[in-house]
C-alpha cells in the first residue's frame, strides 16, 4: 500500500504546474472581472495534449487513467486558476467516456479528437429546470424523423455552452408512462450545437465568471441518427458510466483550490506583522490553517482511492461519492479559513482568496448535492432504508 504518486504521476503534476504558471493569479482575477473565457489557456492545454490524458492512444489520447487526470485536474486548481481553469478543461478528460464505452468506431474517430486537440469546445446538455437531480422525469423529447430525431425541450446550469460548438444531450424518446422503468426511454446523443436552434442565455451567478452556465432553449433541433450514442432508450445507463470519474475530479479541484488558499494565508500570516511580530506566530490563526491543511490532505487521500479503484475496474461508487463530499468540506473549509485569517485583506480581490471562497462552493453543489451523497451512503453502504 502505497500513498505517494508515482514518478510519471509527479512528473505529470510538475509539468501541469509549469504549464498553469504561465497563466498568473492577474489573469485570472482579469477573467473573473471580465466574464471572459479563457481561451488562451484552453489552446495552451489543448496545444500540450492535456485534454486528452484519459482517453485512448487511438482517439489522440494519452491512454492514461483517471488517477492521472486527478493529478492533473488538482494541480490545475492549486497553481490559482482555481474552478475557473479546471471548468474550462473539465469536460474533455472524462466527459467523452460515454463514447469509448459506447460509440462505434467511426463516431470515435469523428467526435473525439477535435475535442482534444481543441479545435472544438464541448458541454453537457443534462440539467434541466423542473427535473433538478431527477434525472428520469426530465422533460426534454427527442421524437423519430426521417433520418434522425427531432428534439425540443430545456436545458439549465449548461457549463461552457456558450462557447461550445457540440454536446453531449440526454433527451427522452419514450414518454415516460410508457415505460416500466423510469430509468429506461432516454436517449444520449453527442451532436452539433446548433445556434439557429438552440438559444443560450448566460446566467448571472456568484462566482466562476469566466466560465459561463447557460439556460438552453430548445427548439426542432435535427440529430442525425449516427450521432445517436448507443441504443435508443438507454441513454441513462449509459450516462451513469461517467458519473464516478466526474465526482473524482471534482473532488481532485476542490483539494486544489484548499491546497492553494491555504498557501496563500500561510504566506501572507508569515508576512503580516501586527503588534511587533508576524501574525501567524498566533495560534489562533496557527491552528486553523494547520486543522484545514490536514481536512484537505485527508480528502486528497479518498479522491486517489477512489480514481485507483476506478483504474483497476472495481466497483467505487461509495469512495467516489465519498471523494467529492469529504473534498468539497474540505476545499470550502480551507477556503473560509484562508479568507478569515487574512481579515480584510482576505475579502479583497487582489489576494485572491475570496475568488476561491466563491469558486470552492460549485462541488459542494454540483453535480450531486452533499445530502443526495449522504443518502447514497446510508442506503448503499450501511443498508439504511431508501428517505425519498
Amino acid at each position: 500500500m502505497d500513498f505517494a504518486l508515482s514518478e510519471d504521476q509527479q512528473n505529470i503534476r510538475e509539468a501541469v504546474l509549469r504549464q498553469c504558471g504561465e497563466f498568473s493569479d492577474d489573469y485570472w482575477l482579469e477573467k473573473d472581472r471580465s466574464g471572459e473565457w479563457p481561451h488562451e489557456f484552453h489552446k495552451a492545454m489543448a496545444d500540450g495534449g492535456w485534454l486528452g490524458i484519459a482517453m485512448p492512444e487511438a482517439v489522440g489520447g494519452a491512454g492514461l487513467g483517471i488517477s492521472e487526470a486527478a493529478v492533473m485536474m488538482q494541480a490545475v486548481a492549486e497553481s490559482g486558476g482555481g474552478l475557473s481553469a479546471a471548468s474550462a478543461i473539465h469536460g474533455p478528460v472524462f466527459g467523452l467516456e460515454p463514447v469509448i464505452l459506447f460509440g462505434t468506431e467511426e463516431q470515435q474517430q469523428r467526435m473525439i479528437p477535435p475535442i482534444l486537440t481543441g479545435e472544438e469546445k464541448m458541454c453537457f446538455a443534462v440539467t434541466e429546470p423542473n427535473t433538478g437531480l431527477d434525472t428520469t422525469s426530465l422533460k426534454t423529447r427527442a421524437e423519430r424523423v426521417e433520418g434522425g430525431y427531432r428534439v425540443n425541450g430545456e436545458k439549465i446550469w449548461i457549463t461552457n455552452a456558450h462557447v461550445a460548438d457540440r454536446m453531449l444531450l440526454i433527451a427522452r424518446t419514450t414518454p415516460l408512462e410508457e415505460v416500466k422503468r423510469k430509468t429506461e426511454g432516454l436517449t444520449l446523443f453527442y451532436c452539433k450545437l446548433d445556434r439557429d436552434a438552440i438559444e443560450h442565455r448566460l446566467i448571472p451567478k456568484m462566482g466562476r465568471h469566466a466560465v459561463g452556465s447557460n439556460m438552453l432553449f430548445i427548439s426542432d433541433l435535427f440529430i442525425p441518427e449516427e450521432d445517436r450514442i448507443g441504443e435508443e432508450g438507454q441513454g441513462f445507463k449509459i450516462l451513469l458510466q461517467g458519473l464516478n470519474p466526474e465526482r473524482v475530479l471534482l473532488g481532485a479541484e476542490a483539494t486544489g483550490l484548499g491546497r492553494v488558499a491555504i498557501q496563500k494565508a500561510a504566506q501572507y500570516a508569515r508576512e503580516r506583522i501586527v503588534f511587533g511580530r508576524p501574525i501567524g506566530q498566533n495560534q489562533g490563526i496557527q491552528h486553523p490553517l494547520a486543522k484545514a491543511w490536514m481536512q484537505v490532505e485527508a480528502a486528497s487521500l479518498m479522491v486517489f482511492k477512489a480514481a485507483s479503484l476506478f483504474d483497476a475496474g472495481q466497483d467505487c461508487g461509495a469512495e467516489a461519492n465519498s471523494a467529492k463530499y469529504l473534498a468539497a468540506e474540505a476545499g470550502y473549509e480551507a477556503c473560509q479559513t484562508a479568507v478569515m485569517s487574512m481579515g480584510g485583506m482576505g475579502y479583497a480581490q487582489e489576494y485572491h482568496v475570496e475568488r476561491y471562497l466563491r469558486e470552492v462552493l460549485i462541488p459542494r453543489i454540483a453535480p450531486v448535492s452533499p445530502h443526495q451523497i449522504l443518502n447514497y451512503i446510508a442506503e448503499r453502504v450501511l443498508d439504511l432504508p431508501k428517505s425519498y
